[in-house]
This record gives structure tokens, C-alpha cells and sequence, in this order.
């Protein structure tokens, strides 16, 4: 199998776990895969380029909506009747992407905000969709932390083969192995998770 959207290499967890040869390649390369949507699942986003989407959001308020993370933003329009035909088409002086400068906390993110500035304000309608988004979505570079979390996560997954029931022995004795988002990768993702309001 093929890695998809992977936030590590075959070889870089080969190397981490000092394997040289190729038989356990099919899967090394899935638990790449596996401790990479772990992440994902973890963050509440991707780290990936996802390629041009379309996005529709309803507004937090009558000048805030939360995106999804975008590298670049084409189009961004609005329904002004809350009738699901995005009507309104802003220009980019209407509206301001935020973080400011890609950054927040002093960490480089893409874009997850759009503020209506000027005279400009968004479509309320309880919780109609009335912004579309068409960008580039997702991250344009996986963050570094991101990799070394998903390479410790795989290593974890791949060893987790060796106690398929959830045990093994060593010189210690019997001990549980787990698969759970390892405590390291929590501490080193922590900074990069998404907090969404619900309700």
C-alpha cells in the first residue's frame, strides 16, 4: 500500500525504529497512515494540502465566521436571504482573514477566520449556512511537530503487532500495550488543536 496524506515517511519511521529491511513495509506504511488520521482526529484538522474545495459555514455572528484551515482564499460570498444561494460575492477588502500574518500563539497556521470589516456584515439566519468559501484548503507544509508526533504514533501502531492481545512479555514480566494517542504526542500537538464551539 501507498501512504496517503501521510505527516511522516516509510523511511523515517524505518529509521526510528532501525529497520532495514523491507518486509514489514505494507505495515509500517499503514500505521504512518493510521497515526496520521489519529492526529487529524486529535486536532479536529488537517495538516495536508487538500487542493481547492468548497466550503459553506454559517456565522458565529453578523461579523465573525469560522473557517476550515485555507492556504489561499478565491472566492468568498454570502447568502443574503439565508436561502442557500450564495448571492454576495466579496471582495477581498471586504473581509479580513485571520490569524493576522498566519500567526497565532507565535505558530504559523493558515487561515481559520474571515472578520466582515467596513460597512460589511455577514448573514445570520439561526444555523443556516450562509458563507461559501472556495480556497486551497488544509496546510501548505506539515508543521515539524506534526511529523514527529505521527512517527512516534506509528512506531507505537507497528509495535502494538507484537501483543495482539494486548500483551506482552519482557524482562519485567506481563505489560499492556496500547494503541491510545501516546502521552508525547499530545503534549507535542496540544498547540495545534482546534477548539470548536458546539451548540
Amino acid at each position: 500500500m501507498a501512504i496517503t496524506n501521510g505527516y511522516a515517511t516509510l523511511a523515517e519511521v524505518k529509521a526510528a525504529l532501525r529497520i532495514a529491511d523491507t518486509l514489514d513495509d505494507s505495515l509500517l506504511e499503514m500505521a504512518v497512515e493510521s497515526a496520521s488520521r489519529l492526529v487529524d482526529g486529535y486536532c479536529g484538522r488537517i495538516f495536508y494540502n487538500a487542493g481547492t474545495v468548497t466550503r459553506i459555514y454559517t456565522p458565529n455572528d453578523v461579523l465573525v465566521v469560522d473557517l476550515d484551515d485555507f492556504i489561499s482564499i478565491a472566492t468568498f460570498k454570502s447568502s443574503t436571504n439565508a436561502d442557500g444561494t450564495f448571492d454576495q460575492t466579496w471582495a477581498a477588502t471586504d473581509y479580513q482573514l485571520e490569524p493576522l500574518n498566519n500567526l497565532a500563539d507565535g505558530i504559523a497556521f493558515p487561515y481559520y477566520r474571515a472578520r466582515a470589516v467596513g460597512d460589511y456584515l455577514l448573514t445570520t439566519s439561526g444555523d443556516d449556512a450562509t458563507v461559501q468559501v472556495v480556497g486551497v484548503a488544509g496546510w501548505s507544509a506539515v508543521p515539524v511537530q506534526v511529523k514527529q508526533a505521527t512517527i512516534i504514533q506509528a512506531m507505537r501502531i507497528f509495535k502494538r503487532l507484537d501483543s495482539p492481545l494486548g500483551i506482552t512479555f519482557g524482562e519485567l514480566g506481563a505489560m499492556r500495550v496500547s494503541t491510545r494517542l501516546d502521552p508525547d504526542v499530545a503534549q507535542l500537538v496540544e498547540p495545534l488543536r482546534r477548539i470548536r464551539n458546539v451548540g
